[in-house]
């Protein structure tokens, strides 16, 4: 594995931070590559940008931040302003499909995901950062299923382990068949 460097974007209170901690963990703890995360948002508590970006590499990181996004996976349409812009042409771009309206044609790179919907449809919308987890697992490969899924449970909120395995599993499911199809859209 060459160095992948992942950029999660949306507004406070989505889980962004917590989805970038799920990733990072599962690459460094449960699959054995070494990752760093960095975050920032706005001042605002809740509905300002929110950034995190994961480093994941085989070998020692030595610059946590990133440079050149391997994938970008947004959750708001301020966060696809700020973040998708200039991607390399090998980047992958995964939206909320209901939440991010993409301003140009990305040549197929582009893979959307209904997550707030199928959240909703799981009874909590906080979960649609889970739902982009999995269906970014489906899409990627970055990190393994496996160890995702161990990073999720030691992760999310007691008594919450059940509604967020459900939301990983819809939004992986969505990318396999995204894949499936042959691609983005």
């Amino acid at each position: 594995m060459t160095r992948k460097e992942i950029v999660l974007g949306g507004f406070g209170g989505q889980g962004i931070i917590l989805a970038g901690y799920i990733v990072g963990q599962a690459a460094s703890i449960y699959d054995g590559k070494n990752a760093t995360m960095t975050q920032d948002y706005g001042p605002e508590a809740r509905g300002g940008a929110c950034r995190t970006q994961v480093v994941i590499s085989d070998d020692q990181v030595s610059y946590p931040y990133v440079e050149n996004p391997s994938v970008v996976a947004v959750m708001s349409q301020e966060a696809y302003t700020k973040y998708a812009d200039g991607l390399a042409e090998d980047a992958l771009l995964l939206i909320d499909e209901d939440l991010v309206k993409p301003g140009k044609t990305l040549n197929g790179r582009v893979f959307a995901v209904p997550a707030t919907k199928i959240a909703q449809e799981l009874g909590r919308t906080a979960v649609a950062n889970i739902v982009m987890l999995g269906f970014m697992t489906a899409i990627t490969r970055v990190v393994s299923v496996e160890a995702i899924k161990k990073s999720l449970l030691s992760s999310v909120p007691k008594g919450t382990e059940e509604l967020n395995q459900k939301a990983f599993e819809r939004g992986y499911a969505h990318g396999l068949e995204k894949l499936k199809a042959g691609g983005g859209g």
